[in-house]
């Protein structure tokens, strides 16, 4: 795979990143196995690996869950299935929820990518390539109450008044999302499991995918024929509030540029935000929000240096960030400080910036040297 090969040749190394991020992909594995077995098997569990795997590297993440036993793969954009075909081998199914832009079609085709088709306009231009070359896969995303993508009740209803909309089209399944599954007693659960029970009467034998990661632990009444689990694969609890049942998947750790001793009042940092009080050491860390350490952290986030927490001092900057190292005792420049790590996960750093795991996965930026252990996809 030449382009996985040169990806992983230009990247930064750890001798000269400003911070190491370590991949465990057989813990992502783990957790796929882990969810295909609360589920009845591989071939009930598909994998969601949009947004380049979470941000942690579809051309890795992908290889590793195919041998794993994963066989249905998820991403959101056509140049991401474009991109992962590369790395899977032809037999693995890969579906596009966005579905196809006009004109986008025949790239589906061409490289066996299976379209989600949202809204009329998408079934209408589908089915119109599909009876200009055979009939061709698709799946139909039925919206139970998002109010995002799918059609809605009444369009649903209008194609099953006019069947020869599907002209063409070898409807392989149906699916919804869930709204509010990390959130078990919430009221809209129920009602998208009704309306989704209802959408599968209206197409009775076709497979049925309704659960993501949080949707699983909803309990069997929300699986269907397929659940789709994203974030919980790459180690965001999909239980909020409880014990996370998943195995971590990364560790983050940044490397200290400059340890200085201060002794005076000051501050530290964009807009004076943080105030040394007096005698103590702080150590600027090669890491910023362009790479994905949010800006948001600032006087709110923390490493761990030994076994030693520290706060973040002042803002994050585009480049740097500065942590108050006065209680760590031996820091040099040079040494690497735990940003993410068993201790301190995803989700708690997440809750520091105020956001979610998602969004600090996604945003791990690729100035960072990635390790990857547990699996090699193939050069």
């Amino acid at each position: 795979m030449e382009w996985l090969k040169y990806s992983r040749e230009t990247m930064p190394n750890e001798r000269t990143a400003g911070a190491v991020l370590s991949i465990d992909l057989a813990a992502i594995a783990a957790n796929w196995r882990q969810l295909a077995a609360l589920c009845g098997g591989a071939q009930r569990c598909a994998a969601v690996v949009k947004a380049d795997a979470y941000g942690l590297g579809a051309g890795e993440v992908a290889p590793a869950l195919w041998n794993a036993g994963g066989l249905v793969f998820f991403v959101a954009t056509l140049e991401e299935g474009l991109t992962l075909r590369r790395a899977l081998p032809r037999m693995a199914t890969i579906a596009v929820f966005n579905g196809p832009f006009a004109g986008s079609e025949a790239d589906f085709t061409a490289h066996d990518l299976i379209p989600v088709l949202n809204c009329p306009d998408q079934i209408a231009r589908w089915s119109a390539h599909a009876r200009a070359v055979h009939p061709l896969p698709a799946l139909l995303h039925i919206d139970t109450g998002m109010n995002r993508l799918g059609l809605t009740e009444r369009e649903t209803r209008d194609l099953q008044n006019h069947p020869e909309s599907l002209d063409g089209i070898a409807v392989r399944g149906i699916l919804s999302h869930l709204a509010c599954a990390d959130i078990p007693v919430h009221p809209l659960n129920e009602t998208q499991a009704n309306a989704f029970a209802a959408v599968r009467g209206l197409f009775p034998g076709l497979p049925a995918s309704l659960a993501n990661s949080s949707g699983i632990f909803l309990g069997p009444r929300w699986h269907g024929d397929l659940v789709r689990p994203g974030a919980a694969l790459y180690g965001i609890n999909p239980t909020p509030h409880r014990p996370n049942p998943m195995r971590p998947v990364v560790t983050l750790h940044g490397r200290i540029l400059q340890v200085r001793d201060v002794d005076l009042q000051g501050t530290v940092g964009y807009g004076a935000t943080y105030h040394v009080a007096g005698k103590g050491r702080l150590a600027t860390v090669a890491v910023g929000y362009a790479d994905g350490f949010l800006r948001a952290l600032g006087n709110r986030g923390s490493g761990k240096v030994g076994n030693v927490r520290v706060p973040v001092a002042g803002r994050v900057s585009m480049d740097l960030v500065t942590f108050d190292v006065s209680a760590a005792p031996g820091v040099q420049p040079g040494d690497l400080i735990e940003l993410i790590g068993p201790d301190h996960t995803v989700d708690d750093l997440a809750a520091e910036a105020g956001t979610i795991g998602y969004e600090i996965l996604t945003a791990l930026g690729r100035r960072y040297c990635r390790s990857y252990k547990g699996f090699k996809a193939e050069a």
